[in-house]
């Protein structure tokens, strides 16, 4: 479970938990837990948690588990050990990098749709700046764009690179195929605005976890689908093609999200697949076709760096190793990492270096080779807490 240090900290405060009664009795997941059936369910939290829910949900399968909750307790507890020191390290993160946010891109799908931009304050050289554009996960249905900029900071402030991180409507206001519409219309937003930011247009790198790795793996396999370009917004002329792809653990394949053991709520009519779909997963076989990017696999699509872990809990590791499978045999050029052990979210040094030397090699067009060699995340405990001290609150 990824969270920015406000969100957990705002987790805390509505449900009470930052207060020295709890400290002193320990988790209240007995006490939230109202019917004692093992689980917690949105009726059960206070009005003002409900909202919340689903980003304690780490499963997004309806109830909280007293395992999920421990999880998150964990993290509290970290953050509220580690809060001045992140107030720092993230003043540290900013410097150097001038952020604009809530910049509209899109006004045709009901309300704007916005994205978020960061720029180095002393570019690496006068030439234009390669793009990371980022789209962020939450099964869809919940999440948001200002928090997953922070992925992209150091890289900004290297002064080698530029950063857009875009919103979308997500399920509770569409369904599909709504939210790649929305994300094509941000990509052409980021061309159609390159000489005004001094950016490279053809040296954009797309990037993006869970939700956000199936939808920028949709964009790196189908520019080239007519039947999927929605046409949203003024720049309709800008192509769709990007450098390259960095997918964390999105899903690939939506028919088959639910066959693995253990996996089988992703077909039910409330999970966030179905929700996604319009309607339940293997009733609505044909949707899930056109919304799996192994679908549009051809050859030529853009090159991928793929990470999955091989313990994630909410997307099976399965859909990782057939999306590549289905890319190498098209001859696309893709480099599969599994992270051993990790579930569904991870960081440290060894991830950052994979994507830095894609970027390197994709972006900045240096000789290197990206390995596919497995991450050992046991060896590495404090993974979590590194990657949690980078991210910037929202």
């Amino acid at each position: 479970m990824k969270c920015s240090a406000r969100f957990l900290l705002s987790v805390v405060g509505v449900l009470g938990l930052a207060t020295t009664s709890y400290a002193q009795q320990g988790p209240s997941f007995d006490r939230l837990d109202r019917n004692s059936d093992g689980k917690i369910v949105k009726d059960e939290l206070p009005e003002r948690a409900q909202r919340l829910f689903d980003r304690i949900d780490a499963d997004s399968d309806g109830a909280v588990t007293k395992q999920e909750f421990q999880a998150f307790e964990r993290i509290r507890a970290q953050m509220q050990r580690q809060s001045g020191m992140n107030r720092g390290q993230n003043q540290d993160a900013m410097a150097g990098v001038k952020i604009t946010r809530d910049i509209s891109y899109l006004e045709s799908s009901g309300e704007p749709q916005k994205l978020d931009i960061a720029v180095p304050e002393k570019p690496a050289s006068d030439k234009p700046l390669p793009v990371l554009v980022l789209i962020h996960g939450g099964g869809w249905q919940s999440g948001s764009r200002g928090p997953y900029l922070s992925k992209a900071l150091p890289l900004v402030r290297n002064g080698e690179f530029a950063a857009v991180s875009i919103g979308y409507r997500l399920t509770g206001r569409a369904s599909w195929p709504a939210q790649i519409h929305d994300c094509q219309a941000g990509l052409r937003w980021v061309k159609a605005n390159a000489e005004k930011y001094n950016w490279d247009p053809e040296k954009i790198v797309v990037w993006g976890s869970s939700a956000g790795g199936h939808l920028v793996a949709m964009l790196g396999v189908s520019a080239d689908a007519k039947e999927l370009d929605g046409k949203l917004g003024p720049h309709t002329d800008q192509t769709l093609e990007v450098a390259g792809v960095v997918d964390f653990f999105g899903p690939a394949n939506m028919a088959t999200m639910g066959e693995p053991e253990g996996f089988q709520r992703h077909n039910d009519p409330e999970s966030p697949e179905s929700k996604l779909l319009g309607g339940a997963v293997l009733e609505n076989l044909d949707v899930a076709k056109a919304a799996s990017p192994q679908t549009y696999v051809s050859q030529g699509d853009a090159p991928f760096l793929i990470l999955h872990g091989t313990k994630d809990g909410t997307v099976p590791f399965q859909q990782s190793v057939d999306f590549h499978a289905a890319l190498t045999k098209a001859g696309v050029e893709s480099t599969f990492v599994p992270v051993n052990g990790a579930g569904h979210g991870f960081g440290g040094p060894e991830v950052d270096q994979r994507v830095r030397d894609f970027l390197d090699k994709i972006l900045l067009g240096k000789e290197i080779e990206v390995s596919s060699e497995a991450i050992d995340s046991a060896q590495r405990p404090q993974l979590r807490q590194r990657m949690q001290q980078r991210q910037r609150p929202e």
